[in-house]
Order: C-alpha cells, then structure tokens, then sequence
C-alpha cells in the first residue's frame, strides 16, 4: 500500500515515482537507464538522509499522528502472539478505545493494555479516535490487576491525543479514573513497561503510563497538552502549533534528555508508517531487554524506583 507523504516528504515521493516510471519502462528492455536509474536513487538516499537527520518538533507530531502508522493492535499482530482480549471494567460497559488482555512476548505470558486509534472514519468513530472513556481506564486496571494476581508483567502500548472531555465522560468520572490508575498502578507487584508509540496526550496518556520503564518511539511524543491547544492559549491561534511544539520540548530527544523516558526506541529510516515489519521488530527487541533488566529487580526496589522516577519529573533546580 502507497504511503501518503506528508508536505515535508513530497520531493522524496516525487523522486520515488520518477524513478518507478523509469524501472517500468526499461522492464524487460534495453533501454540504457541504468546509470539514470542509480543517479536517482543517491539523490533519494542523499535527500532523505538530509530530511530525516533534521526533523523539526512539529514534523515529528505530524509523522506520530500519520493514519499509516502503526497502531496498538497492528504491534500486537507482528510482535506480540496469541493476543486475547479482554472486555468490560465490570462497573458499565467496554471501551473500543481502549483494548486490553494477554498475551506472550516472545513466549512469555503478559497483561497488555492499550490505546487504539482508527484509520478512516468508522473505525474512528467505533474507537472514539483514540480518546478513552472512564470504563477503559477501569478496564485496564482490572486487566493490571489480574496481571497482579497471576504475576504477570504488564505492557502498555500508549497513542492517544488525550482522555475524551465529553459530558458522558465527565459524569462517569473520567478525572477520577485516571486518578486512581496513577496510585494503583504506582503500587501493583510486578514490571510494567509503558510505550509511547504514537501521541502521548496529556492525563490521557498517563492513565496507563505509570511504568518501572517508559519508552518512547523515535518519532512520537508526550505532552501535557497539544501544539495545537498551548498556541491556542499562548498565540491565540493553532497555526502557531510548531513554535508550540518546540516550546513544549516533547520530542523523544528532548524527553530522554529531561529525564522523563528512559529510552527511546529507534524506528525505521523516515517513520514507522514506512515499515511497519521493521518497526515491530525494534519495538520487540527493546521489550525483551528491558523486561529482562526488570526481571533482575526485587519487588522492593521495583516499587521504590518507580515512586522515585515519578517524583523526579518535573523537578529542577537553576
């Protein structure tokens, strides 16, 4: 399937067709292009290396938002097996937002919790664009909770752009869920890995983000608000969202070197949503390691450096 590029990507799209138009007309002939075809494809290595190595904050927020980009189920599909989920929070309903249940990782047994975006408009509006309700919190939690009782690791794939703001959501509670998800999952008696692989939005994204190792894919981000909604109250107006965006330092780069991830997982040259194969491989092979490390850890020190990672954040001294 052809990736759509984003404005950022045209000059390489336009490159890429060209250089197809030229291998399908000297297929099967003789038509002397070779050295054409091999000068276009330097120029396309040499222009997406020159792209690619200087990405600005807002071009990596386009490139995590991308409708083409791996989604929490996608990654459970291609690095995850026999995934079996599981619905309900048991208090009022399921949230299609939010699926959860188990799995093996490489043949070990984990709770897995997620977000789920959709890719057209069905799916978004079967999955509330990401945007979770209470009872997916609640949901997750139960699902943690069992991982507690059966000792399970529990992975957390994070994208959303944030916790849904509706009316129904507020008179459920959504503040609160979240709010004893981030004390509950501080406390729970087993390694928890938190990954965000797309948008990490605010109190949304928290809401299972509260792990003994938080990871960040290479091209996503984690704020406390969109570049979007701090230039709307900065600016007054949303087309300031890259000055916003470099403002909020929410970059992998920048939340590594600020102490709020601990490691940041490579993704394919130009973004995931190129590679999805390839990007489920790196995102594998650092939830291996990193449980591993975790799995070294007695539960006293789990506990203990996790309230301490926590703690830190946000701290600063001038």
């Amino acid at each position: 399937m052809k990736v759509q590029p984003l404005d950022f990507e045209k000059p390489i799209a336009e490159l890429e067709d060209r250089l197809e138009s030229l291998r399908v007309k000297a297929d099967g002939q003789d038509l002397g292009v070779t050295p054409e075809v091999r000068k276009i494809e330097q120029k396309i290595g040499a222009l997406r290396k020159e792209i690619y190595d200087n990405l600005t904050a807002w071009q990596r927020v386009q490139i995590a938002r991308h409708t083409a980009r791996p989604f929490a189920l996608d990654y459970l599909g291609l690095c995850f097996t026999d995934f079996t989920e599981l619905h309900g929070d048991r208090l009022f309903g399921d949230d299609a937002s939010m699926p959860c249940g188990l799995a093996n990782l490489d043949g070990r047994p984990v709770a897995v919790v997620t977000n789920q975006k959709g890719r057209d408009t069905k799916e978004n509006l079967l999955r509330n664009f990401g945007s979770a309700h209470p009872e997916g919190y609640r949901k997750a939690l139960r699902v943690m909770r069992m991982a507690e009782k059966f000792k399970l690791p529990v992975i957390a794939l994070v994208d959303t752009p944030g916790a849904f703001p509706g009316i129904g959501a507020e008179e459920r509670h959504i503040a609160e869920s979240i709010a004893v998800n981030l004390r509950e999952m501080m406390l729970l008696k087993i390694p928890i890995i938190s990954v965000i692989i797309g948008e990490g939005g605010s109190g949304g994204a928290l809401g299972i983000g509260v792990a003994d190792r938080v990871l960040v894919m290479e091209n996503a981000y984690y704020s406390v608000i969109s570049p979007e909604g701090c230039a709307a109250i900065l600016w007054k107006h949303r087309s300031h969202a890259p000055e916003a965006a470099e403002a909020l330092k929410l970059t992998a780069g920048d939340l590594k070197e600020l102490g709020v991830v601990d490691g940041i997982v490579p993704e394919p040259k130009g973004g995931a949503h190129h590679d999805h194969k390839a990007a489920a491989e790196m995102l594998k092979t650092s939830l291996i390691e990193n449980l591993a490390a975790l799995d070294k850890v007695a539960v006293p020190k789990l506990l203990e450096g996790r309230y301490e990672k926590f703690r830190r954040i946000g701290v600063f001294s001038e």
